[in-house]
């Protein structure tokens, strides 16, 4: 298949370079018609087979399908980022928003020793509940993110089976084609 889309390429080049952008001495392109190439190559063109440009379209779909999924994905990642990192966020601010809680009220109770322990062990429990909740959210946030790859995966297989089974295709002989002599192309 590359083959079929190189020779495509190579003629556009060839196009390109003596009809486009032909060199010239003074006012003569290197003593080329330019109208007769021109001729030449779109008669080049019209002859090769209709195979051979429906694979280029073909592969043309699957490069930009692919490039597709690849930008979906990308944004996928990054929304799912941004949205982990805003829960981890939200949990360390509300975490430290308990912690100070159970600061300041650690200190309103600094006159009784009981009531500083209990107050100390009650920060602890609370700190240490922060913690958790910022875990449980920071593993969430990463499942979330995970689950979005694995979907991602299952469409871009999907894309790749349909490029594959478009090749297998392409590469199987036609039997209807038949073996007649095309006309050569007079240079």
């Amino acid at each position: 298949m590359p083959q079929n889309t190189d020779l495509l390429r190579m003629i556009q080049e060839l196009h390109d370079e003596i009809v486009d952008k032909p060199k010239y001495i003074g006012k003569m392109a290197w003593g080329i018609n330019r109208d007769d190439v021109s001729i030449q190559i779109a008669k080049i063109r019209a002859s090769l087979p209709s195979e051979l440009k429906e694979a280029s379209a073909r592969v043309r779909e699957s490069e930009r399908i692919v490039d597709s999924a690849r930008e979906d994905a990308s944004h996928t990642l990054e929304s799912a980022r941004r949205e982990a990192e805003r829960i981890v966020e939200d949990a360390g601010k509300e975490s430290e928003r308990l912690i100070e809680q159970a600061r300041i009220q650690q200190e309103r109770m600094v006159s009784d020793n009981e009531i500083l322990r209990l107050a100390k062990a009650q920060a602890e429990e609370i700190r240490n509940a922060a913690d958790r909740d910022a875990l449980r959210v920071r593993r969430g946030a990463d499942k979330y993110a995970h689950d979005v790859l694995i979907q991602l995966e299952g469409v871009v297989g999907k894309v790749m089976s349909a490029v594959e089974k478009g090749r297998q295709e392409l590469s199987r002989p036609q039997e209807a084609v038949v073996a007649a002599p095309r006309e050569k192309v007079r240079a």
